[in-house]
């Protein structure tokens, strides 16, 4: 009885592969082109600087979004923070997707520019943070959305060139509220003295 169940369970196993076998000509390998460690060689240099900047650009948006929201004074400024915050979380899952796809290694760390930026700002709170976050994040995303578009349009890997350019129309809506939020501070008072 137990050699007819292994023997039942063995034929199974057969021909629920069989399918995938027969996808694949005789002779042939499998394909796997995006797994190979050719993939990551054949994307331009702009498409690879492009991924690794964005992706350290990304994990600063949300690492400091995620500071706003303890450190900052201003209502305008904690909600701005949730969104960079939520908005890059999500952009860094897509790209981690494409990128493993492509078998691009992405960093896992923030380099030295964004970590001092990161340590910098998290000694302040309050109105001095608020003032010095808003003018990084309206700095910031004037330099995000030359670089998105230029991947947009000049880079050579299709799914990167797709991810910028979706991501570029999110990074233009914070390029927006960040100056808005920036010039509601100052017109305000709040960025110049705490409130009580």
């Amino acid at each position: 009885m137990t050699s007819r169940i292994a023997l039942l369970s063995t034929a199974t196993a057969l021909l629920l592969a069989m399918p995938a076998l027969a996808q694949t000509a005789p002779g042939a390998a499998p394909k796997q082109v995006a797994n190979t460690p050719a993939a990551a060689e054949r994307l331009s240099k702009q498409d690879q600087n492009f991924a690794k900047d964005a992706a350290i650009g990304g994990m600063a948006e949300v690492e400091l979004g995620k500071l706003a929201q303890q450190n900052a004074q201003s209502d305008q400024v904690k909600q701005f923070g949730q969104r960079m915050e939520q908005d890059h979380s999500k952009a860094n899952d897509q790209l981690k997707s494409i990128a493993q796809a492509e078998n691009i290694q992405l960093p896992q760390q923030l380099d030295k520019k964004h970590q001092e930026l990161l340590d910098r700002l998290g000694r302040l709170h309050g109105a001095a943070f608020d003032r010095a976050y808003m003018s990084d994040m309206v700095k910031d995303h004037n330099e995000d959305i030359k670089a998105f578009r230029r991947e947009a349009q000049d880079g050579r890997d299709q799914q990167l060139k797709q991810f910028a350019a979706q991501t570029l129309q999110v990074i233009e809506q914070h390029d927006k509220m960040a100056k808005d939020v920036d010039r509601s501070l100052t017109a305000t008072g709040s960025s110049r003295h705490p409130r009580e």
